[in-house]
């Protein structure tokens, strides 16, 4: 049914499927998950790993873990009504390290390589002031004890003889909450530093680090409860062939057994009225600059990272929040499934004073696996209308998306202030820009971040990547009803609900 980027995404696809059938049959038992990895790798010939027993130990704890067990349970009891143990609700660290999995990728950052042409001049040794290089047998040699992984050296090389090797996972990381444990040298994740962006999880070229799933739970909730709604974030327009409409999307995840989808860009609408009259009343009273919070990787980031500038982030909660609190509104029994491209958004969901919104959170990549297990083919579904949203809530997937939405807002409501939007995504811009405003010279007056580059579209729990995403997002919203955020009369809804992530 799909075409996977990579073997990783699709041994990681198989295990998801396997674990949500198991959770729509009600037979998630350890006898029934032990299973799985003898499914997926028949025979006794090694595919990917060193041996068809490590592949299977994987595969086993991967499926372990996605099915929420924790070592000497023997089932889950997925009609309770209480979060499981070892659920996304349990706590708020997402993302995690398998360990049969991890490959403990060398630590030494730079090292001298066949290139090194023993010259007198000695850049490298001369631009270490660790005292890391010496010469052996008339080559540069470094001391990995002494190495402050500085770079210089590297950077003085004219023969380009020094290479800088570090652990994927370490290296995308925004906060160094990558470690290593020293004894085993398999990888650690430092949860007081780790803002569950799954940077890491994407960059992991041996499936080592995933993020905690709740498929088995919905997946079963979708065959015996009647009040299950999907909401749906904006980036979705990526994660399809272009010639899937929304409406087909809007049919596949009906067939699922949800009572409806419902568009998080509606309250992406919401919280683009409610962040820009927030905006207007920070700059009147003297404030020099906001930044956004529907992101919550990039929300965590300036709390860990930036503490004293926790004060700048908007009040206002997430599409997420707000669509959800809406549909709770209307119906006191649904049960919210909130869908997106987003690992840190299971982590948002576990706020105690956010966590009334939403029930359960999965990635477009559970999506998919949802797809599967019920064998739901969206290209063969019928095309629902869909028109609830503006075309600026559906840009929100986009880096940028926000800005453009406050400005649109901003100018159709003829408010006097000065708007100076800085849009940045990715790592490395945000570290850039924050340093920036900590230190008093913010570029502008509001600062939009989001964690992944480019925005939502290219969040970790998508499922595909690359142009392809942008271009499918691009063209399905370019073709959408064309409708202002003022001309949405569904906004009338939101009036009556406590839009502040402050309080609940």
């Amino acid at each position: 049914m799909f075409q996977f980027e990579t073997q990783l995404q699709m041994l990681r696809h198989k295990v998801l499927t396997s674990v949500a059938k198991l959770g729509k049959e009600n037979n998630l038992t350890r006898e029934a998950i032990e299973k799985i990895p003898h499914e997926i790798v028949p025979g006794d010939k090694a595919i990917y790993r060193c041996c068809v027993y490590k592949e299977r130990a994987v595969l086993l704890e991967r499926a372990e873990r996605i099915a929420g067990f924790d070592e000497g349970e023997s089932s889950k009891d997925l009609d309770s009504e209480v979060h499981e143990k070892g659920d996304v609700k349990d706590g708020e660290q997402i993302i995690y390290i398998l360990e049969s999995a991890c490959d403990r990728c060398p630590l030494n950052e730079f090292t001298v390589t066949e290139s090194c042409r023993g010259c007198i001049a000695h850049r490298c040794k001369e631009a270490c002031k660790f005292g890391a290089i010496t010469y052996v047998g008339g080559k540069a040699y470094i001391n990995n004890e002494l190495c402050k992984a500085c770079g210089m050296c590297k950077k003085a090389c004219q023969f380009d003889a020094i290479s800088e090797v570090s652990r994927p996972c370490r290296s995308v990381c925004p906060t160094a909450a990558l470690g290593f444990n020293r004894d085993s040298m398999k990888a650690e994740i430092d949860k007081n530093l780790c803002v569950n962006c799954g940077a890491c999880m994407n960059a992991c070229p041996f499936g080592a680090i995933s993020d905690k799933s709740e498929i088995a739970s919905v997946a079963r909730k979708l065959v015996t409860d009647d009040n299950m709604y999907a909401v749906v974030a904006p980036a979705i327009a990526g994660q399809v062939d272009t010639s899937i409409t929304y409406g087909q999307i809007r049919s596949a995840i009906k067939k699922l057994g949800f009572i409806d989808m419902v568009e998080a860009a509606c309250g992406a609408d919401a919280v683009t009225a409610h962040e820009s009259e927030e905006f207007v009343e920070r700059m009147q009273e003297g404030e020099d600059y906001m930044t956004n919070s529907c992101c919550p990787g990039f929300l965590r980031y300036i709390e860990n990272v930036f503490p004293d500038l926790a004060g700048k982030i908007s009040n206002t909660v997430s599409p997420m929040v707000a669509i959800g609190r809406l549909i709770k509104k209307e119906d006191k029994d649904a049960k919210v499934v909130f869908i997106g491209p987003c690992t840190a958004k299971k982590s948002e969901a576990t706020k105690e004073n956010l966590k009334d919104a939403v029930d359960y959170v999965l990635t477009f990549e559970e999506l998919m696996a949802l797809f599967d297990a019920f064998d739901v083919d969206m290209a063969e579904c019928d095309d629902l209308a869909i028109e609830e949203a503006s075309i600026f809530g559906r840009g929100f997937g986009a880096a940028g998306g926000l800005t453009n939405a406050i400005k649109n807002y901003v100018a159709e409501k003829d408010i006097d202030v000065e708007f100076k939007p800085v849009q940045v995504s990715g790592a490395k811009d945000i570290k850039k820009t924050m340093m920036m405003a900590n230190r008093g010279k913010a570029e502008g007056n509001f600062i939009e971040g989001m964690m992944c580059e480019g925005g939502c579209i290219n969040g970790s729990g998508k499922f595909f990547s690359g142009n392809r995403v942008k271009t499918a997002f691009t063209k399905k919203n370019a073709t959408s009803t064309i409708k202002h955020i003022t001309d949405n009369s569904s906004l009338e809804l939101f009036e009556d609900l406590n839009l502040d992530r402050r309080h609940k």
